[in-house]
C-alpha cells in the first residue's frame, strides 16, 4: 500500500521479555483495542500477535511474542522458537522487564540471545508506578552493565504513562517505507483467531490456578445472520484432562456460563454486532505433546 508521503516511516517491532512482565497490555494500549489477551498467569501468549498502529508520518507493526521461558512440553517449545524466530525479522526490538522483580536469569538468557544481533534492542522497564523512583535508578544501572541498549524507556503499560515519549523514539529508528496494512487496520490476525483468544482469556481468568495452560480454543463456527444483525459463534474449549473439563463446567454449568457471558462481552465489542456464543468442552488427552494437535490447533511449527 502506497502513501504519497515521502518522509513517511514504518517497520516491525518486537516485544520479547520473559512471562508476565505486560508484553500483550502494552499491545493492547497502543493499539486501543483488545488484540491480546491478557492474564496475570506466565506464558498466556502463544502465537505471535501483530498489532498495527497507524499515525499520519508512520506505521509501527508490533509482534507480541510469548514469554521467554525453559519448556517443559512441544507447546512450550513452539513458543520460545516463536518469541525468537522474530529477532530476525525486526527493525527494532523491545525487551520488556518488570520494574518489581531485580535482573535474573531469565533476564541474563535473553540479553545472551541479544548478543547474536545487529537490531537496535530497547529496554523497556515497565510497570514503573510499583516502584519508587530510587528503585528505577537501580534497576537502570544494573541492566546497563549487562548490555549496550539503544534507549531505556521506563514506562507503565497499563497506566500508559510514558509511552507516547517511547513511540515517539521508536518511531525515529525506523526507515523509510510504505504503508503496509489500511489505516484502519490493527492486527494482521484473522477474526475466528482473536475470538478464540478471547474466550481462552476468560477460561484462565475464571478457573485460575485450577487450570493449567492446557487450554485451547478451537471455532467451529462463525455465522452471520444479516437480517437479525446477530452473529453465531460455535466453539469448543480443549483441555488434556477429564478432570479438568469438570472444573471448566462447574457445578450445573455455571462455570462456562460465566466464561461465555463475559467471553461475550469481549467479542460482541470486537464485532460490534449482537452475538450467540455456544461452548462445548471436550478432553484430547495431553494434547500439548502432539505434534499433530499442535498443528491441528494453530501452532504449527513448519512455519519456523
Amino acid at each position: 500500500m502506497q502513501t504519497n508521503n515521502k518522509s513517511f516511516k514504518s517497520g516491525f517491532i518486537s516485544i520479547i521479555g520473559r512471562p508476565n512482565v505486560g508484553k500483550s497490555t502494552f499491545l493492547n494500549h497502543v493499539v486501543g483495542q483488545k488484540i491480546a489477551i491478557m492474564s496475570d498467569k506466565p506464558q498466556t501468549t502463544r502465537n505471535k500477535v501483530q498489532g498495527v498502529v497507524t499515525t499520519e508520518d508512520s506505521q509501527m507493526i508490533y509482534i507480541d511474542t510469548p514469554g521467554i521461558h525453559k519448556p517443559k512440553h512441544k507447546l512450550g517449545d513452539f513458543m520460545v522458537k516463536s518469541a525468537r524466530n522474530t529477532l530476525k525479522e525486526v527493525d527494532v526490538i523491545m525487551f520488556m522487564v518488570n520494574a518489581e522483580e531485580k535482573i535474573g536469569p531469565g533476564d541474563r538468557y535473553i540479553i545472551e540471545m541479544l548478543e547474536h544481533t545487529e537490531t537496535p534492542v530497547f529496554l523497556i522497564i515497565n510497570k514503573i508506578d510499583l516502584v519508587h523512583p530510587d528503585q528505577l535508578l537501580e534497576i537502570i544501572v544494573s541492566y546497563k552493565n549487562e548490555y549496550d541498549f539503544a534507549e531505556i524507556v521506563p514506562i507503565s503499560a497499563l497506566n500508559g504513562n510514558n509511552t507516547d515519549r517511547l513511540l515517539e523514539t521508536l518511531k525515529k529508528y525506523l526507515p523509510l517505507g510504505p504503508k503496509y496494512y489500511p489505516d484502519d487496520q490493527v492486527t494482521d490476525h484473522p477474526e475466528r483467531f482473536i475470538i478464540s483468544e478471547l474466550i481462552r482469556e476468560k477460561v484462565l481468568h475464571l478457573t485460575r490456578e485450577e487450570i493449567p495452560h492446557s487450554v485451547a480454543v478451537i471455532i467451529e463456527k462463525i455465522e452471520r445472520e444479516e437480517k437479525r444483525e446477530l452473529v453465531n459463534v460455535m466453539a469448543t474449549i480443549i483441555v488434556d484432562r477429564d478432570s479438568q473439563k469438570g472444573i471448566v463446567i462447574g457445578k450445573k454449568g455455571v462455570l462456562l456460563k460465566e466464561i461465555g457471558t463475559k467471553a461475550r462481552y469481549d467479542i460482541e465489542m470486537l464485532l460490534g454486532s449482537k452475538v450467540f456464543l455456544e461452548l462445548w468442552v471436550k478432553v484430547q488427552k495431553d494434547w500439548r505433546n502432539k505434534p499433530g494437535r499442535l498443528k491441528e490447533f494453530g501452532f504449527n511449527d513448519e512455519e519456523y
